[in-house]
């Protein structure tokens, strides 16, 4: 059924669905195909009327969606049939409804979430897109075959970008290559990755698209005789051991190709590895180990091999399910030359996809870790902790990580985004060990929280009932759990400090006989210059806002008289008396894990102020500009630059630590260390960095490097140190 087209137009079309037909990855049975031009119809009945930008009928756009679907990810009937729906309910009359009884429950619910990505490109703030991405990966939980099928979408958008205006193009294309293609590449589609990667430089940077492009077109004939060269003086030893096989050569992308040459800041000559040899081979399941490891031996035996860039994947599958064995060997004329081996079942999974190959032909999930992937992203997706848009950071950061494996002291073998801390680690074991977690020990050593592991390590986590997490810990990590799990128990235990700050606020002012209400938690607000009731809460419950502090407020308050004309002074007064406490400037920002601070302005197009979620963008001319993390510019800045954003936020006070010194001196009796360090070790937000005790005859001189989050903490366990049997002094330093 073709309407409302010409006659060419028609012919065009039932072309295109012909071929649909044939390329499909899985065959395809009377009532698969039945299904498929019910849909087929169906959709070119919706889009009848309506023309893509290029001119040509919109009905185009999701059969060539549906061919990627089909071809390049290897999906079933209903995928197939959902990616020529997938624009219906968005654009046309049909409604769910009508799709469900036409289609079922299955294929309508891929068509409502697909309907619900789509929706995303209509928002033009930044923050909500954001927000709609993180609703749109909830999907993958409830069936994987949304996002699969949202990414052929995007696939094809960006096949067909030509005919959008420059502005939209480099909006769509940096969208693409910060969100989109690293989703493909977590799920294994390399080759959908590659394309949308080379798609998007192509039009976010094009004048380096098309200079390495052009130099790879030059290089070709020559790159293309090489392969032979270094086929034919293996393939006759290959042939010999009776192996079936095929060698072929596969360019790299052109995007990986300029983010080699912008990391080691080489030229383009200068990348050795421009493409690889592939040697896929048949086998069955059981040997498909063993004819691997015998390849490699041919192959080596002719080509001298570098030990260091041998990579197995056979033995230890990525996380996505990728396996091969990569090896890189001296090739003829001295030139270094990767050499990937697959197995046939290998090779469909590296190039469809794990998802698409293994949950939906074979209809369930394997044990290769993508159950396990999924239920972890799914608890960083529920975390409402964190702005929408450190979301998508965090969630693009640990979908492109390279990994590392590491092993558990029982031997057990452990995958983690390569620049993963030990207390990364720790939280990918289990929540609550994270969160308990005293010290690591690397390799028998015991290393700080910060540490950065390598494949290879073994690592022990020392844990204990009364470690609690402290905010400095988010600089600590890479991962996403480990973040959300970090940011909720700070939430937690600021919650709870807040609540016991109330009731103790209730207290004071019961016995300065002030009447504890709205009116009175606003003036004392205004008074400390804070923000909210909680602020004050939290300053009352963390001993920030002491008795003499409320005292103060409390004389000020009951002579209004007296506090009319005094009150800007009063003000000024208390400000300074908190400023005794180490308190920072609200206004200032600081930059970087070093918390550095550098000059800065304020970027008119988002107007930040304090107490916003920022980041710094350094600019050419003007110095650096701090944005909010959901300014309209924002994700154009860190997808295109993201070179020049540095990690920036609001200083606020009491969520800050200072270090602290103090020196203690006397008699050396027996235990006394241990003594201080338990007394400092249960003290409420105090952390222990650095001791040193040295003792003389019968007497003892200790220095103790620790942050506290206020003075009047650090006075206190100055008090209580000052009370243990045979200490004689406790000096501030």
């Amino acid at each position: 059924m073709i309407v409302n087209n010409s006659l060419e137009e028609n012919n065009l079309i039932a072309k295109e669905y012909k071929e649909l037909l044939k390329i499909s990855y899985q065959s395809l049975s009377k009532d698969d195909r039945k299904l498929i031009r019910l849909a087929f119809n169906t959709s070119v009945d919706a889009h009848k009327n309506q023309r893509r930008k290029s001119g040509e009928p919109y009905v185009f756009h999701p059969i060539a969606v549906a061919k990627i679907v089909a071809s390049k990810i290897g999906l079933d009937a209903i995928c197939i049939a959902s990616a020529l729906l997938h624009d219906v309910i968005e654009d046309t009359e049909y409604d769910a409804k009508r799709i469900e009884k036409l289609f079922g429950k299955t294929i309508c619910k891929i068509v409502v979430g697909l309907t619900k990505i789509s929706k995303l490109k209509k928002e033009k703030d930044v923050s909500l897109q954001a927000e709609n991405f993180r609703k749109m990966l909830l999907t993958l939980n409830d069936d994987v075959r949304v996002i699969l099928i949202k990414i052929a979408d995007r696939l094809h958008n960006m096949q067909t970008l030509d005919a959008m205006s420059v502005e939209k193009q480099i909006k769509i294309a940096s969208e693409t290559l910060y969100i989109y293609a690293p989703i493909a590449h977590r799920i294994g589609l390399y080759d959908v990755k590659s394309e949308l990667e080379d798609l998007g430089l192509k039009y976010t940077e094009p004048e380096i698209f098309n200079d390495i492009k052009s130099k790879i077109e030059q290089t070709k004939v020559e790159q293309d005789k090489y392969i032979r060269n270094f086929s034919r003086r293996i393939n006759e030893k290959l042939k010999k051991a009776n192996l079936n096989f095929k060698i072929s050569g596969r360019p790299k992308s052109i995007y990986s190709i300029k983010d080699k040459i912008l990391k080691k800041n080489i030229s383009f000559e200068e990348v050795y590895d421009k493409f690889a040899i592939r040697i896929v081979y048949n086998s069955d399941k059981e040997t498909e180990k063993f004819i691997a490891w015998k390849i490699y031996s041919i192959i080596t035996d002719y080509y001298t091999p570098n030990p260091l860039r041998l990579r197995d994947w056979i033995t230890s599958p990525r996380s996505n399910g990728y396996e091969a064995l990569h090896i890189t060997v001296v090739g003829p004329s001295s030139k270094w030359v990767e050499v990937q081996i697959r197995s046939e079942r290998m090779h469909e999974i590296a190039e469809k996809g794990y998802a698409a190959h293994f949950i939906y032909k074979q209809g369930k999930q394997n044990e290769n870790g993508l159950e396990d992937w999924l239920n972890r992203l799914q608890e960083v997706l529920e975390n409402s902790d964190i702005s929408a848009l450190d979301f998508v950071e965090d969630f693009k950061l640990n979908l492109y990580s390279t990994e590392i494996f590491v092993f558990t002291p029982k031997g057990d073998l452990k995958s983690l985004p390569k620049g993963s801390s030990a207390l990364d680690f720790a939280f990918s074991i289990h929540t609550e060990l994270g969160l308990k977690t005293r010290g690591i020990k690397v390799n028998g050593k015991i290393v700080p929280l910060s540490h950065k592991l390598k494949s290879g390590d073994q690592i022990e986590i020392i844990k204990s009932e009364n470690t609690k997490p402290s905010s400095s810990w988010l600089y600590y990590v890479k991962t996403s759990r480990a973040k959300s799990k970090i940011r909720t128990a700070l939430k937690e235990e600021k919650k709870l400090l807040t609540e016991d700050g109330k009731e103790i606020l209730r207290r004071k002012l019961k016995q300065l006989k002030i009447k504890f209400e709205e009116k009175t938690v606003n003036d004392l607000g205004n008074y400390f210059n804070l923000k909210t009731s909680l602020d004050l809460f939290y300053r009352v419950g963390i001993g920030k806002i002491d008795n003499i502090a409320l005292k103060n407020f409390a004389a000020s308050y009951n002579n209004r008289f007296i506090n009319f004309f005094k009150k800007r002074l009063t003000t000024k007064k208390e400000i300074n008396h908190l400023e005794n406490e180490v308190r920072p400037n609200f206004d200032q920002i600081v930059f970087g894990n070093e918390e550095s601070k550098l000059d800065f302005s304020i970027a008119k197009c988002c107007n930040p102020i304090p107490g916003d979620d920022v980041f710094g963008f350094v600019t050419i001319n003007e110095g650096i500009k701090i944005h909010k993390q959901d300014c309209p510019n924002s994700i154009s800045l860190q997808s295109k630059f993201s070179y020049r954003i540095l990690k920036s936020k609001w200083i606020d006070s009491g969520q800050e630590e200072f270090v602290s010194i103090i020196n203690i001196s006397g008699i050396d009796n027996l235990g006394i260390v241990n003594e201080i360090t338990k007394l400092i070790s249960n003290s409420l937000n105090i952390n222990m960095q650095k001791m040193n005790f040295e003792t003389d005859e019968n007497t003892f001189t200790g220095r103790i490097v620790f942050k506290v989050k206020t003075k009047n903490i650090l006075n206190k366990l100055i008090q209580r140190l000052k009370k243990i049997n045979g200490i004689e002094k406790v000096i501030r330093e």
